[in-house]
């Protein structure tokens, strides 16, 4: 028996080799034009067949030209990342903010793996902002906190105006709104260079900083290790009351975490309260993300102090918020309006059962089709009856049931703080406050469509020869408020732009005039 299993394991072993190194060896490879022009047409046939809003921003003529002028320009063949580099310039004038392509990865083998653990990238300590298309270290320089404030002027000696006008080409905001390009570029400089380069054992940035010019080079170098000495070796002689005090603290330190959504890689919440203001009676609410966390015990506690300490003004912070959950912000919204509210119209949808074509794509491990497969009859017969026809048209019931608002709903004065980066579900918070008339908004145009986005059930799928996937949404999702022309997001009722000045003196310019325009 003992032998058979061992048998079993080396077979897996070696079928799981085998098959790293034949996904390795296929996204390396040059692929024939013929396969390249096959993995276009399956590309536009799975956006024609459930992308809800397809030519929403872009005709179907000119979309069909684009597909059609891109599969006439194959005429050598590619490996995978460069037949990606020239797919994505055509997904993104789609004008679909949650459509998006990505580069197959090197499935890396265990003992890659197991090396990674031991190392770490010092570029990826750093974190970008951009601002007025210029790129900035702004935070996270663990290693040199003096490269706060510098401008990156070349990586791997390319320009980064060259580089920013690439990026700019790889992905896109909802509509025509152009705040979103900045915004994303800085936040996710580092993830967009890996997809664009792959990984880098050493990345050398030409840096500027007060009239200063100079270069600092980041490399993979192992990481530290934590000393056992450095532990107290007298923690058995602490005293029994202490350790139980610490228990407690520990416990409700993890209960704070949890409802507070703590994100361990950045050490941030996504949800914080503070109360601000001359005489600390102005409540600012930060929304960093609509996604971990118990939001429900968050709101619930926050407008219970808010009630309590009888605050007039509310300040909710949304900028560079992408987004998170749908329920979230509808559970938000009870709390900021005293009246019945509906917070979604029905979605656009291409097929009967959206939620099933998603867990079933070509990219899902056959380990969750087998579990999803017991349960599908079920979800089929649900989703059935939350789907109707109208017109020839699908539409399915997306939390489009009336609410009732929060008992502790706040009556008070709100101003909403916005920018390029408020996104997705901040985005259309944004959009049913303004629409509802309900706040006064600071900052920048929202990068997130005033009319809604294709989003919701994602669906991903594999193309067959190159393996670049395609993700994108399954549901139109919007408000009952509409605006023309579509493709904008909301705009603010004050316009304030922050400079690198700001960020330098630690300045919050939105913040500030929304201070200074209560205490009037």
């Amino acid at each position: 028996m003992k032998l058979r299993l061992l048998y079993v394991a080396f077979l897996m072993l070696l079928t799981s080799c085998v098959s790293i190194k034949k996904h390795n060896e296929q996204i390396s490879k040059l692929h024939s034009v013929k396969d390249l022009r096959k993995d276009i047409d399956e590309l536009y046939s799975e956006l024609k067949k459930y992308h809800p809003r397809l030519y929403q921003y872009r005709t179907k003529e000119v979309l069909d030209y684009k597909f059609d002028s891109l599969k006439k320009s194959q005429n050598k063949p590619l490996n995978s990342r460069d037949f990606y580099k020239k797919v994505v310039v055509v997904i993104s004038q789609m004008g679909h903010g949650h459509t998006a392509i990505s580069p197959p990865a090197k499935i890396r083998t265990k003992k890659e793996r197991k090396l990674d653990l031991k190392m770490k990238n010092e570029f990826n300590e750093l974190k970008f902002e951009t601002l007025n298309s210029k790129l900035f270290i702004s935070d996270g320089a663990e290693s040199d906190s003096l490269l706060i404030g510098a401008k990156v002027l070349k990586i791997n000696d390319e320009d980064i105006s060259d580089i920013y006008v690439n990026y700019r080409k790889t992905f896109s905001s909802d509509g025509f709104n152009t705040t979103f390009y900045d915004k994303v570029i800085g936040k996710h400089f580092k993830e967009l260079y890996l997809k664009n380069n792959g990984r880098q054992d050493s990345i050398q940035l030409i840096l500027s900083l007060k009239d200063s010019l100079f270069n600092r080079t980041f490399k993979r170098v192992l990481r530290k290790k934590t000393n056992s000495n450095d532990k107290q070796k007298d923690s058995l002689k602490i005293k029994p009351n202490t350790k139980e005090k610490n228990k407690i603290s520990w416990k409700e330190k993890r209960k704070y975490n949890k409802i507070h959504g703590y994100n361990y890689r950045d050490k941030t919440y996504n949800r914080n309260l503070e109360f601000i203001g001359k005489d600390s009676t102005i409540a600012y609410m930060k929304i960093r993300s609509f996604t971990k966390g118990n939001f429900k015990k968050f709101y619930e506690q926050s407008f219970a102090k808010i009630a309590k300490n009888k605050t007039q003004n509310l300040i909710l912070d949304l900028r560079f918020n992408g987004g998170g959950k749908a329920k979230e912000i509808k559970n938000l919204y009870s709390y900021l309006t005293d009246k019945e509210f509906q917070f979604y119209t029905r979605s656009e949808v291409k097929t009967r059962m959206p939620l099933l074509k998603v867990i079933y794509s070509n990219s899902t491990s056959g380990f969750t089709k087998v579990i999803f497969g017991a349960v599908s009859p079920f979800i089929a017969m649900h989703r059935m009856f939350s789907v109707e026809k109208e017109n020839g048209q699908l539409y399915f019931n997306y939390g489009t049931k009336k609410e009732k608002p929060n008992p502790l709903n706040f009556k008070g004065k709100i101003y909403v703080l916005i920018n390029g980066y408020s996104y997705s579900a901040a985005a259309l918070l944004a959009t049913y406050l303004h629409g509802s008339k309900r706040a006064f908004f600071v900052g920048e145009e929202t990068g997130g469509s005033y009319n809604g986005t294709v989003a919701g059930f994602m669906r991903q799928h594999r193309l067959s020869n190159t393996k670049v996937a395609v993700r994108y949404g399954v549901l139109h999702i919007a408000t009952p408020y509409k605006e023309n022309p579509d493709g904008y997001g909301v705009k603010p009722d004050v316009e304030i732009i922050p400079t690198i000045k700001n960020r330098l003196n630690k300045t919050d310019p939105e913040l500030d005039w929304i201070l200074n325009e209560i205490e009037k």
